[in-house]
């Protein structure tokens, strides 16, 4: 009698150990999809923040009281220009943040138009595509600034396999790796 109970345990440990072998490859799969859609989230999440306070800054600039000094759109290493505060804005929690890239499009630089056409004149920096900006509804008297950030990165976990949600979204693609590129863009109005 001991002996068959014996042999029911044995036989039983080695299922256990069949169905664990089954699934881990599963589970580890559904784990390491969700450590990458959770890095996706917080790239889209910092990439929403960093085009609006540039273009914020853009309209404000060094407001006080009784003077308003808007800031030069850039360069990128000009600590009060409006294309570092928005790579700054990025650097410290994006891999190569400082490296995206940026247009900023601002009535500082001048317009270009007339009546009510008039749009801002744009700057690129790092190698930035040319966004188009729109014209305020009610150019002249406003005119939009706008702030436009590219970013393109890697998953924490790279594989196919660890993208199956990444690659559902039309801003991935698998041409030499999984590779997203996100663009954001922010508009402000500013008086003229």
């Amino acid at each position: 009698m001991r002996i068959g109970r014996l042999k029911n345990l044995k036989s039983a440990s080695g299922q256990s150990l069949v169905e664990t072998a089954l699934m881990a490859p599963l589970l580890l799969m559904f784990v390491l999809n969700a450590i990458n859609f959770g890095y996706f989230f917080f790239v889209a999440v910092n990439l929403a923040a960093a085009p609006r306070s540039g273009v914020e800054y853009s309209i404000l600039g060094f407001a006080t009281p009784d003077y308003l000094s808007l800031p030069a759109p850039g360069g990128t290493t000009t600590t009060t220009s409006v294309s570092y505060l928005t790579l700054n804005d990025m650097t410290g929690a994006l891999a190569s943040g400082g490296n995206a890239e940026v247009q900023v499009c601002t009535s500082y630089s001048g317009v270009s138009g007339s009546g009510s056409s008039q749009t801002s004149n744009c700057n690129q920096y790092n190698s930035s595509p040319t966004y188009t900006p729109n014209a305020d509804p009610e150019a002249p008297n406003f005119i939009l600034n706008r702030v436009d950030v590219t970013y393109k990165f890697t998953p924490l976990i790279p594989g196919t396999p660890f993208n199956i949600v990444l690659l559902a979204s039309p801003i991935c693609s698998t041409s030499s790796g999984v590779t997203c590129t996100f663009h954001r863009q922010a508009s402000m109005r500013v008086m003229n």
